[in-house]
């Protein structure tokens, strides 16, 4: 058991539950077992001696140390304060407490020894297994998924925002009703109703059924709007590229070095919930729109991807993704594995990707730069390290408004059409001869051919 301190002096105190199921070892990803395979040759182990469902500290094992570190972060997100943190190794979940009978006592053993307010369980309940612990434990209980859903309705600013936090939480409370106490069996019958009338259950079933219409409705309408006010965009034709990548990875740090947004970093996990869209120029000339998303997290619940999805239009509606990696992480090729998995879900994983390394000032030498797809790109946000490689990266890499050159004649009274080819494009060359001014100019197609009437052809 490992006890911590919080940081929030009037924060609820929690007990931190985490499970691993060591049946479930046999199923490891290339990765993991690679490195078991070179821990067991350093070690000079025969490859036919090697037991991959139980070898020592390995890549595995590193990888539930990480998926600890990282509930206990989500834990002081949602403004808990850590009192103890209880680890249970096991070959399979128990099917009414998923913890058993024996770390079920010694669970209320350090409720009682921290005077904790809360159980935080680094895992999903079923109902039933939720309503097990409640009854037999002396304070709330709270899973993975509601932990999150807890945490995205803190940060959840803008009205779409707390609607879909509110849409998740109610379709995540919905299958838990059932057996939640003697109050769930009072009857609710009254006059012009026939036999004992209808279960306090039932009432509250319905009531929640009504708010989740009610409230996808209101969705729908946002949506609306945001359809309307992209096509009024779409109809200048500006791509907009979306940053990806897993909470904390630096995506908001970044955002504001390219953009000067000052949007709100934080090191607290998915401390950006509301997607945020400004205008970037790149070195074309060409504007852009560069979009901020919520960052990712392994076991991303399947209700907050859904409820997400009007937030995640932006990610669907990208010509480009810029995949976001903190290169600084011991974990950052799980992380890859895991946002791969939800752009996977989003229909989004054919995109074409630029993959950027964040973090390059916290890698101590090249040996620790984790090695990125081809074409990738390093680079510092918080230090503005490598952004001008990253914007001619964006720039070679959209083929919405292609990049075109062109030459033109126009009168030198044309001041205004001399002013937006300098203001748009990239003049690579001007002379005057008379009244005339001869420009050599490459920029995006859209604006070049505004002015196509002064277009001198060669030759």
């Amino acid at each position: 058991m490992r006890h911590g301190r919080g940081s929030l002096p009037q924060a609820e105190r929690a007990v931190l539950v985490a499970v691993e199921f060591t049946g479930e070892r046999r199923k490891l990803t290339a990765a993991a077992r690679l490195a078991k395979t070179a821990a067991a040759v350093s070690a000079g182990t025969a490859l036919e001696a090697v037991d991959f469902s139980a070898a020592p500290k390995s890549a595995i094992d590193l990888d539930f140390d990480a998926s600890l570190a990282e509930f206990e972060e989500l834990a002081r997100s949602a403004g808990a304060e850590v009192a103890a943190t209880l680890i249970q190794r096991r070959p399979r979940p128990d099917p009414a407490t998923l913890v058993g009978q024996g770390k079920l006592e010694e669970i209320e053993g350090v409720i009682a020894s921290t005077g904790a307010d809360l159980v935080l369980f680094d895992h999903d309940l079923s109902p039933s297994q939720l309503r097990n612990l409640e009854a037999k434990l002396p304070c709330r209980v709270i899973d993975r998924t509601q932990l999150i859903l807890d945490i995205f309705a803190r940060h959840a600013r803008t009205r779409e925002g707390q609607l879909q936090v509110e849409l998740a939480q109610l379709e995540y409370q919905l299958p838990r009703l059932a057996g939640r106490g003697k109050s769930m069996s009072q009857l609710g019958g009254g006059i012009g109703t026939r036999g004992p009338g209808e279960t306090q259950l039932e009432t509250d079933r319905r009531k929640i059924n009504l708010r989740i219409d009610h409230v996808k409705e209101q969705l729908e309408s946002v949506r609306r709007i945001r359809r309307q006010q992209r096509q009024r965009r779409e109809a200048v034709p500006v791509a907009v590229v979306a940053l990806v990548g897993y909470t904390n990875a630096g995506k908001s740090t970044l955002f504001n070095a390219l953009t000067e947004a000052g949007v709100l970093e934080s090191s607290r996990m998915f401390a950006t919930l509301d997607p945020k869209l400004r205008q970037l120029t790149l070195p074309s000339r060409r504007k852009i729109l560069l979009s901020d998303t919520v960052g990712f997290i392994r076991n991303l619940p399947h209700t907050l991807v859904t409820s997400f999805r009007a937030t995640l239009e932006e990610v669907e509606r990208a010509e480009l993704l810029l995949h976001v990696r903190d290169a600084s992480s011991p974990m950052v090729d799980e992380q890859k594995t895991q946002v791969e998995k939800v752009l996977a879900e989003l229909d989004v994983s054919k995109k074409p990707v630029i993959e950027v390394l964040n973090k390059i000032d916290l890698v101590q030498n090249d040996e620790g730069m984790p090695m990125g797809a081809p074409g990738s790109v390093a680079v510092s946000g918080l230090k503005e390290l490598g952004l001008d490689h990253l914007l001619a990266a964006i720039d070679a890499a959209l083929v919405v408004d292609p990049l075109i050159e062109m030459q033109f004649r126009l009168p030198q009274s044309e001041g205004a059409v001399m002013a937006a080819l300098e203001a748009g494009a990239v003049v690579e060359g001007k002379r005057f001869e008379g009244n005339l001014a001869y420009i050599t100019a490459r920029g995006p197609a859209s604006l070049l051919n505004r002015f196509r009437r002064f277009h001198a052809r060669v030759g």
